[in-house]
């Protein structure tokens, strides 16, 4: 005889229409972007890309070492970032791989640490194409950046491409 146990998760997240987005993203310009765009004298990161490869593959590496979430945190890069000065003290999305964990407090999302070159390292994803500067074309490195310009899509209606 097979006993057939059920895990009982919480769901977090769900598809949501252009409306929604489309309010996110005009909040997030008003009441942070502008902000911190000014403080550092050129325009904040609005987004970050990320190819769908390279999540696969995170994700699959997260499955690997038993992950059953993402916590995605926002963070800054520093001044001194040699890797791309472009990126110098713009904002970022960092991806890391959780795993729950119930304890006497309740359920937490523990992040995963991994073994690599014998070092316990947290298991996280980083570097897409942050945006700006890099929006398909380098804009100009200033607070006058075009606020419209960055919350545009592009839709396809039957092969014809448009910006809305």
């Amino acid at each position: 005889m097979t006993t057939i146990t059920t895990i009982e998760t919480t769901r977090a997240g769900e598809l949501v229409g252009t409306e929604h987005v489309e309010e996110l993203i005009r909040g997030y310009k008003k009441q942070r972007w502008v902000y911190n765009t000014d403080r550092l004298g050129k325009a904040d990161a609005l987004s970050t890309w990320y190819g769908i490869d390279e999540l696969f593959s995170f994700l699959g590496k997260a499955r690997e070492h038993q992950a059953d979430g993402i916590k995605m945190y926002f963070g800054v890069y520093p001044e001194d970032f040699a890797k791309d000065p472009a990126y110098a003290g713009r904002q970022t999305v960092v991806l890391v791989a959780t795993k729950k964990k119930e304890t006497e407090f309740g359920t937490i999302n523990k992040n995963i640490y991994v073994n690599r070159n014998g070092k316990s390292e947290i298991l996280a994803f980083n570097f897409g194409e942050s945006c700006p500067p890099y929006c398909g074309t380098k804009p100009p490195d200033n607070i006058g950046f075009d606020l419209e310009m960055l919350g545009f899509s592009l839709i396809d209606h039957n092969g014809e491409i448009k910006i809305a």
